[in-house]
């Protein structure tokens, strides 16, 4: 995999216990398995009286904030946070590119690696399970570990919310594939702790601001299907968003729309988050497709049904032509 050394749970867990002002990063465009996997470790690190904050390219979205009310204000790295610590842990970020501007600023001291990706590029030493549904289903095996060790007494309600979000942001609150017996153990424990499954779930997938669900109209309007339905695109350039006075958090839905046509094996979106050259792709799959294989030949990656990736084009169209032709050499 690359020369960065592979750890097991216990060595992970051990060298999690040491005591150092930590950096948590994660990947840019957050999701609730990055946030909620980062600020689930923050607390147990505290808990441990080890001082610990989270960083990220990006500010926390707005319907995310719930994760991390009352913890830390701004995740966006400044000179004294870059400064004060002495080692970086990073959380559900299968390459350098997904930490954006982070990793030029501190990959020489990134340290740890926490992820449960199956593709991508490895840059710290490492622990990496690709048969976890999430990120946060490694974080409360960690926190297991460390009541086991006696290093905390229990697992507090932060880090049980945190996780259960996690893990139900990243299976779609089960609906995907990789939510295994192994999810739905551990979610049964998460429950069982008092995970608030009910308010979560809400705030995750009943809860949209309206200029998201302008943009996904707006996606409905610009969506295209390919070879007989199979394939499903939506075109974002940045003229619409200008339009409609959207920001790029309220465009983090749009793939649900192509994603949800029947008949669909691959959809994907094509955003153009300013007026530039420059892209940004999800991708999803419905069928054997893998899209992370897709998607890692543009840097990027992810799962075999949900990834990501970013490409340089002359315009939205010929970054949709690239993306088409990707999808159709991998559907042969």
């Amino acid at each position: 995999m690359s020369n960065f050394q592979s750890l097991t749970m216990d060595e992970l867990c051990l060298a999690l216990c040491e005591n150092k002002k930590t950096l948590i990063i994660y990947h840019v465009r957050s999701d609730a398995d990055a946030i909620g996997s980062a600020f689930a470790l923050r607390e147990l690190l505290r808990l441990m009286d080890i001082p610990a904050i989270c960083a990220c390219s990006d500010e926390i979205p707005d319907r995310l904030r719930f994760l991390t009310d009352g913890v830390q204000g701004s995740v966006v790295l400044d000179e004294e946070m870059e400064l004060d610590h002495e080692r970086v842990i990073s959380v559900d970020s299968a390459s350098p590119a997904q930490l954006g501007e982070l990793f030029g600023r501190l990959h020489r001291y990134v340290d740890l690696m926490i992820d449960h990706h199956g593709s991508g590029t490895v840059y710290a030493d490492y622990y990496i399970d690709a048969e976890a549904s999430a990120t946060g289903e490694i974080i409360y095996e960690i926190a297991k570990v460390l009541v086991r060790m006696g290093k905390i007494g229990a697992i507090p309600p932060r880090v049980i919310n945190g996780v259960y979000a996690a893990i139900c942001s990243d299976t779609g609150c089960f609906r995907f594939q990789n939510a295994t017996p192994r999810t739905f153990r551990c979610v049964a424990e998460l429950l069982e702790a008092g995970a608030e499954q009910g308010e979560i779930n809400r705030r995750l997938f009943e809860s949209k601001t309206f200029k998201q669900v302008k943009a996904e109209g707006e996606a409905a309007n610009r969506l295209t299907l390919y070879d007989g339905g199979r394939i499903a695109a939506v075109t974002f350039p940045y003229s619409s968003k200008f339009a409609l006075s959207l920001s790029d958090e309220n465009l983090e839905t749009i793939i649900d729309v192509p994603r949800s046509i029947g008949g669909v094996e691959v959809a994907f979106t094509v955003r153009q988050p300013e007026d530039k050259p420059f892209f940004r792709v999800s991708m999803r799959s419905a069928s054997e497709v893998d899209v992370s294989a897709i998607c890692a030949r543009f840097g990027g990656g992810g799962h075999i049904r949900a990834a990501g990736c970013s490409l340089e084009a002359a315009n939205v169209r010929e970054a949709e032509e690239i993306l088409l032709k990707a999808v159709r050499q991998a559907m042969e």
